[in-house]
Protein backbone atom coordinates (compact mmCIF):
# COMPACT_ATOMS: atom_id res chain seq x y z
CA UNK A 1 0.00 0.00 0.00
CA UNK A 2 1.40 3.62 -0.65
CA UNK A 3 0.55 6.66 0.96
CA UNK A 4 -1.88 7.73 -1.15
CA UNK A 5 -4.27 4.72 -0.39
CA UNK A 6 -4.12 5.86 2.91
CA UNK A 7 -5.71 9.18 2.65
CA UNK A 8 -2.24 11.19 2.32
CA UNK A 9 -1.85 13.74 2.18
CA UNK A 10 -5.25 15.25 4.79
CA UNK A 11 -6.46 17.80 3.34
CA UNK A 12 -5.63 20.88 5.33
CA UNK A 13 -6.65 24.24 3.41
CA UNK A 14 -4.57 27.73 4.09
CA UNK A 15 -6.21 31.04 3.81
CA UNK A 16 -6.04 33.58 0.84
CA UNK A 17 -4.99 30.60 -1.74
CA UNK A 18 -7.63 29.87 -5.07
CA UNK A 19 -9.94 27.45 -5.17
CA UNK A 20 -8.52 26.00 -8.79
CA UNK A 21 -5.68 26.20 -10.16
CA UNK A 22 -4.37 25.01 -14.03
CA UNK A 23 -1.35 23.16 -14.66
CA UNK A 24 0.27 24.08 -17.94
CA UNK A 25 1.65 20.87 -18.53
CA UNK A 26 5.28 21.44 -20.06
CA UNK A 27 6.90 17.61 -20.04
CA UNK A 28 5.94 16.74 -23.68
CA UNK A 29 7.94 20.11 -25.13
CA UNK A 30 10.16 21.12 -22.70
CA UNK A 31 11.04 18.08 -21.08
CA UNK A 32 11.89 15.79 -23.93
CA UNK A 33 13.57 18.44 -25.69
CA UNK A 34 16.18 18.37 -23.20
CA UNK A 35 16.58 14.77 -24.10
CA UNK A 36 19.95 13.61 -24.70
CA UNK A 37 18.38 11.04 -27.40
CA UNK A 38 15.42 11.67 -29.74
CA UNK A 39 12.45 9.92 -28.21
CA UNK A 40 9.86 8.10 -30.73
CA UNK A 41 7.35 10.26 -31.95
CA UNK A 42 4.74 7.51 -31.33
CA UNK A 43 6.28 7.16 -27.18
CA UNK A 44 5.47 10.98 -27.61
CA UNK A 45 2.11 10.86 -28.41
CA UNK A 46 1.42 8.28 -26.29
CA UNK A 47 2.95 10.50 -23.34
CA UNK A 48 0.20 13.55 -24.75
CA UNK A 49 -2.56 11.06 -24.60
CA UNK A 50 -1.46 9.73 -21.01
CA UNK A 51 -1.16 13.49 -19.40
CA UNK A 52 -4.54 14.17 -21.06
CA UNK A 53 -6.30 10.87 -19.24
CA UNK A 54 -4.31 12.21 -16.40
CA UNK A 55 -6.91 15.14 -16.25
CA UNK A 56 -4.32 17.79 -17.31
CA UNK A 57 -6.40 20.13 -19.50
CA UNK A 58 -3.55 21.69 -20.92
CA UNK A 59 -0.47 19.97 -22.66
CA UNK A 60 2.06 21.52 -24.31
CA UNK A 61 2.63 19.29 -27.48
CA UNK A 62 5.79 20.26 -29.16
CA UNK A 63 7.76 22.88 -30.86
CA UNK A 64 8.07 23.85 -34.53
CA UNK A 65 11.51 25.29 -33.69
CA UNK A 66 14.62 24.36 -36.69
CA UNK A 67 15.17 21.14 -36.32
CA UNK A 68 18.81 22.20 -36.24
CA UNK A 69 18.76 24.01 -32.90
CA UNK A 70 16.29 21.24 -31.56
CA UNK A 71 16.31 17.90 -33.20
CA UNK A 72 14.70 16.34 -30.49
CA UNK A 73 11.35 17.67 -31.73
CA UNK A 74 12.09 17.89 -35.18
CA UNK A 75 9.20 15.37 -35.57
CA UNK A 76 6.65 18.45 -34.95
CA UNK A 77 4.50 17.31 -38.64
CA UNK A 78 4.31 14.06 -37.33
CA UNK A 79 3.84 14.40 -33.78
CA UNK A 80 0.89 17.01 -33.97
CA UNK A 81 -1.90 15.20 -36.23
CA UNK A 82 -1.58 12.19 -33.93
CA UNK A 83 -2.64 13.88 -30.73
CA UNK A 84 -4.78 16.95 -32.30
CA UNK A 85 -8.09 15.87 -31.80
CA UNK A 86 -7.76 15.33 -27.89
CA UNK A 87 -10.28 16.97 -26.09
CA UNK A 88 -7.38 19.01 -24.45
CA UNK A 89 -5.25 22.39 -25.13
CA UNK A 90 -2.52 21.46 -27.07
CA UNK A 91 0.15 24.64 -26.97
CA UNK A 92 2.72 24.54 -29.80
CA UNK A 93 6.03 26.73 -29.43
CA UNK A 94 6.62 28.81 -32.64
CA UNK A 95 10.10 31.07 -32.52
CA UNK A 96 9.13 33.06 -35.91
CA UNK A 97 6.65 33.84 -38.78
CA UNK A 98 8.08 30.41 -40.34
CA UNK A 99 7.33 27.82 -37.38
CA UNK A 100 3.72 29.79 -37.01
CA UNK A 101 3.03 29.03 -41.14
CA UNK A 102 3.92 25.29 -40.12
CA UNK A 103 1.43 25.36 -36.69
CA UNK A 104 -1.22 27.03 -38.25
CA UNK A 105 -0.93 24.39 -41.83
CA UNK A 106 -1.38 21.50 -39.20
CA UNK A 107 -4.49 23.76 -37.37
CA UNK A 108 -2.51 24.62 -33.87
CA UNK A 109 -5.43 27.10 -32.41
CA UNK A 110 -2.91 27.94 -29.38
CA UNK A 111 0.83 29.30 -29.73
CA UNK A 112 3.49 30.17 -27.35
CA UNK A 113 6.50 32.58 -28.45
CA UNK A 114 9.60 32.78 -26.10
CA UNK A 115 11.36 35.85 -25.51
CA UNK A 116 13.72 36.86 -22.93
CA UNK A 117 14.05 39.34 -20.09
CA UNK A 118 18.03 39.74 -20.49
CA UNK A 119 20.02 40.69 -23.66
CA UNK A 120 22.59 37.76 -23.02
CA UNK A 121 20.03 35.16 -22.99
CA UNK A 122 18.06 36.84 -25.92
CA UNK A 123 21.74 36.60 -27.97
CA UNK A 124 22.04 32.97 -26.83
CA UNK A 125 18.96 31.67 -27.40
CA UNK A 126 17.80 34.23 -30.20
CA UNK A 127 20.88 35.65 -31.11
CA UNK A 128 19.06 38.89 -31.36
CA UNK A 129 18.88 42.03 -28.99
CA UNK A 130 15.72 41.41 -26.40
CA UNK A 131 13.96 44.32 -28.34
CA UNK A 132 15.07 42.83 -31.70
CA UNK A 133 13.53 40.02 -30.30
CA UNK A 134 10.25 41.46 -29.42
CA UNK A 135 10.18 42.77 -33.45
CA UNK A 136 10.63 39.95 -34.27
CA UNK A 137 7.42 38.50 -32.44
CA UNK A 138 5.03 41.53 -33.16
CA UNK A 139 4.26 40.30 -36.87
CA UNK A 140 3.51 36.55 -35.27
CA UNK A 141 1.50 37.51 -32.62
CA UNK A 142 -0.59 39.72 -34.70
CA UNK A 143 -0.79 36.72 -37.61
CA UNK A 144 -2.15 34.35 -34.84
CA UNK A 145 -4.43 36.61 -33.34
CA UNK A 146 -6.00 37.36 -36.69
CA UNK A 147 -6.10 34.01 -36.78
CA UNK A 148 -7.87 33.58 -33.71
CA UNK A 149 -5.16 31.64 -32.07
CA UNK A 150 -4.27 32.13 -28.37
CA UNK A 151 -0.77 33.29 -27.66
CA UNK A 152 1.18 32.60 -24.90
CA UNK A 153 4.43 34.71 -24.05
CA UNK A 154 7.24 33.00 -22.11
CA UNK A 155 9.49 34.93 -20.91
CA UNK A 156 12.93 33.48 -19.38
CA UNK A 157 15.51 34.93 -16.89
CA UNK A 158 13.04 36.76 -14.85
CA UNK A 159 14.69 36.06 -11.50
CA UNK A 160 18.31 35.62 -12.41
CA UNK A 161 20.66 34.87 -15.25
CA UNK A 162 23.81 32.83 -15.83
CA UNK A 163 25.73 35.71 -17.58
CA UNK A 164 24.20 39.20 -15.96
CA UNK A 165 23.43 37.80 -12.58
CA UNK A 166 20.62 39.35 -11.08
CA UNK A 167 18.11 40.59 -13.06
CA UNK A 168 16.28 44.13 -11.85
CA UNK A 169 12.53 43.91 -11.59
CA UNK A 170 11.94 46.82 -13.57
CA UNK A 171 13.54 45.47 -16.71
CA UNK A 172 11.10 42.16 -15.92
CA UNK A 173 7.99 44.31 -16.45
CA UNK A 174 9.26 46.44 -19.17
CA UNK A 175 9.53 42.84 -21.05
CA UNK A 176 6.09 41.74 -20.18
CA UNK A 177 4.07 44.72 -20.47
CA UNK A 178 5.43 44.79 -24.33
CA UNK A 179 4.28 41.66 -24.67
CA UNK A 180 0.91 42.00 -23.40
CA UNK A 181 0.82 45.60 -25.54
CA UNK A 182 1.85 43.23 -28.96
CA UNK A 183 -1.41 41.02 -28.10
CA UNK A 184 0.13 38.15 -25.96
CA UNK A 185 -3.11 36.24 -24.18
CA UNK A 186 -0.76 35.47 -21.28
CA UNK A 187 2.60 35.09 -20.27
CA UNK A 188 4.52 32.69 -18.06
CA UNK A 189 7.58 33.98 -16.00
CA UNK A 190 10.09 31.54 -15.96
CA UNK A 191 13.18 31.26 -13.46
CA UNK A 192 15.14 29.26 -16.07
CA UNK A 193 17.88 28.41 -13.87
CA UNK A 194 16.17 28.34 -10.62
CA UNK A 195 16.97 31.02 -8.46
CA UNK A 196 14.46 32.45 -7.24
CA UNK A 197 13.14 32.99 -3.97
CA UNK A 198 9.56 33.53 -1.97
CA UNK A 199 10.16 37.26 -1.72
CA UNK A 200 11.93 37.95 -5.09
CA UNK A 201 8.50 36.29 -6.19
CA UNK A 202 6.61 38.69 -4.39
CA UNK A 203 8.21 41.49 -5.33
CA UNK A 204 7.89 40.44 -9.06
CA UNK A 205 4.42 40.00 -8.59
CA UNK A 206 3.67 43.16 -7.00
CA UNK A 207 5.59 45.33 -9.72
CA UNK A 208 3.76 43.77 -12.22
CA UNK A 209 0.28 44.25 -10.79
CA UNK A 210 1.56 47.99 -10.44
CA UNK A 211 2.41 48.35 -13.99
CA UNK A 212 -1.57 47.35 -15.02
CA UNK A 213 -0.39 43.79 -15.63
CA UNK A 214 -3.52 41.67 -14.64
CA UNK A 215 -2.86 38.25 -12.52
CA UNK A 216 -5.31 36.48 -14.49
CA UNK A 217 -3.01 37.02 -17.40
CA UNK A 218 0.07 35.37 -15.52
CA UNK A 219 1.61 32.09 -15.00
CA UNK A 220 5.04 31.15 -13.61
CA UNK A 221 7.22 28.74 -14.74
CA UNK A 222 9.66 27.74 -11.93
CA UNK A 223 13.07 25.47 -12.50
CA UNK A 224 13.92 23.22 -8.94
CA UNK A 225 17.85 23.93 -9.35
CA UNK A 226 18.22 25.19 -5.51
CA UNK A 227 14.68 23.51 -3.93
CA UNK A 228 12.77 26.40 -4.32
CA UNK A 229 9.93 25.73 -6.86
CA UNK A 230 7.02 24.51 -4.63
CA UNK A 231 8.30 27.38 -1.97
CA UNK A 232 8.12 30.34 -4.70
CA UNK A 233 4.72 28.48 -6.27
CA UNK A 234 2.96 29.16 -3.03
CA UNK A 235 4.42 32.22 -3.23
CA UNK A 236 2.90 33.26 -6.33
CA UNK A 237 -0.63 31.32 -5.41
CA UNK A 238 -0.75 33.69 -2.46
CA UNK A 239 -0.73 36.45 -5.03
CA UNK A 240 -3.33 35.54 -7.17
CA UNK A 241 -1.63 33.40 -9.60
CA UNK A 242 -3.85 30.29 -10.60
CA UNK A 243 -1.82 29.39 -13.82
CA UNK A 244 1.58 27.33 -12.73
CA UNK A 245 3.53 25.22 -15.41
CA UNK A 246 4.83 22.09 -14.26
CA UNK A 247 6.47 18.86 -16.07
CA UNK A 248 5.44 15.14 -15.49
CA UNK A 249 8.24 13.27 -13.48
CA UNK A 250 9.97 16.94 -13.37
CA UNK A 251 12.19 16.29 -17.08
CA UNK A 252 13.36 19.33 -18.40
CA UNK A 253 15.92 22.22 -18.19
CA UNK A 254 17.29 24.39 -20.69
CA UNK A 255 19.96 23.60 -23.39
CA UNK A 256 20.63 27.33 -23.80
CA UNK A 257 21.74 27.81 -19.87
CA UNK A 258 23.55 24.63 -18.85
CA UNK A 259 22.84 25.58 -15.26
CA UNK A 260 19.21 25.24 -15.50
CA UNK A 261 17.76 21.88 -14.10
CA UNK A 262 14.72 20.13 -14.02
CA UNK A 263 11.16 21.59 -14.20
CA UNK A 264 9.10 21.77 -11.03
CA UNK A 265 7.87 18.49 -10.99
CA UNK A 266 3.96 17.87 -11.92
CA UNK A 267 3.60 15.17 -9.55
CA UNK A 268 5.11 17.15 -6.79
CA UNK A 269 3.14 20.28 -7.38
CA UNK A 270 -0.33 18.21 -7.11
CA UNK A 271 0.97 16.84 -4.28
CA UNK A 272 1.17 19.86 -2.92
CA UNK A 273 -2.04 21.43 -3.70
CA UNK A 274 -3.99 17.99 -2.58
CA UNK A 275 -3.22 18.50 0.72
CA UNK A 276 -4.10 22.66 0.35
CA UNK A 277 -7.18 21.38 -0.82
CA UNK A 278 -6.91 23.08 -4.22
CA UNK A 279 -8.48 21.43 -6.93
CA UNK A 280 -6.30 20.56 -10.14
CA UNK A 281 -8.73 18.17 -11.91
CA UNK A 282 -5.62 15.79 -12.04
CA UNK A 283 -5.56 12.27 -11.12
CA UNK A 284 -2.42 11.60 -9.09
CA UNK A 285 -2.31 8.00 -9.54
CA UNK A 286 -2.86 8.07 -13.36
CA UNK A 287 -0.14 11.47 -13.14
CA UNK A 288 2.63 8.78 -11.35
CA UNK A 289 2.14 6.08 -13.55
CA UNK A 290 2.28 8.14 -17.10
CA UNK A 291 5.81 9.97 -15.68
CA UNK A 292 6.66 6.13 -14.27
CA UNK A 293 5.83 4.68 -17.90
CA UNK A 294 8.14 7.21 -19.41
CA UNK A 295 11.43 7.18 -17.36
CA UNK A 296 11.23 3.21 -18.25
CA UNK A 297 11.35 4.48 -21.91
CA UNK A 298 13.87 7.07 -21.03
CA UNK A 299 15.89 4.74 -19.05
CA UNK A 300 16.35 6.13 -15.86
CA UNK A 301 14.53 6.60 -12.24
CA UNK A 302 12.07 9.77 -12.37
CA UNK A 303 13.25 12.76 -10.23
CA UNK A 304 10.21 13.35 -9.11
CA UNK A 305 10.09 12.54 -5.44
CA UNK A 306 6.67 12.11 -5.18
CA UNK A 307 6.84 9.65 -8.57
CA UNK A 308 9.74 8.22 -6.55
CA UNK A 309 7.44 7.70 -3.31
CA UNK A 310 3.94 6.66 -4.71
CA UNK A 311 6.06 3.93 -7.05
CA UNK A 312 7.49 2.49 -4.21
CA UNK A 313 5.50 -0.66 -3.29
CA UNK A 314 5.99 -1.27 0.79
CA UNK A 315 6.66 -4.83 1.49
Amino acid sequence: MTTAGLGLPMTVPAPGLPARVRIHEVGARDGLQNEQGVVPTEVKAEFVRRLADAGLTTVEATSFVHPKWVPQLADAERLFPLVRDLPVALPVLVPNERGLDRALALEATRVAVFASATESFAQANLNRTVDGALAMFEPVVARAKAADVHVRGYLSMCFGDPWEGAVPVAQVVRVCRALLDMGCDELSLGDTIGVATPGHVTALLDALGGAGVPVGALGVHFHDTYGQALANTLAALQRGVTTVDASAGGLGGCPYAKSATGNLATEDLVWMLTGLGIDTGVDLGRLVATSAWMADRLGRPSPSRTVRALSHKEQ
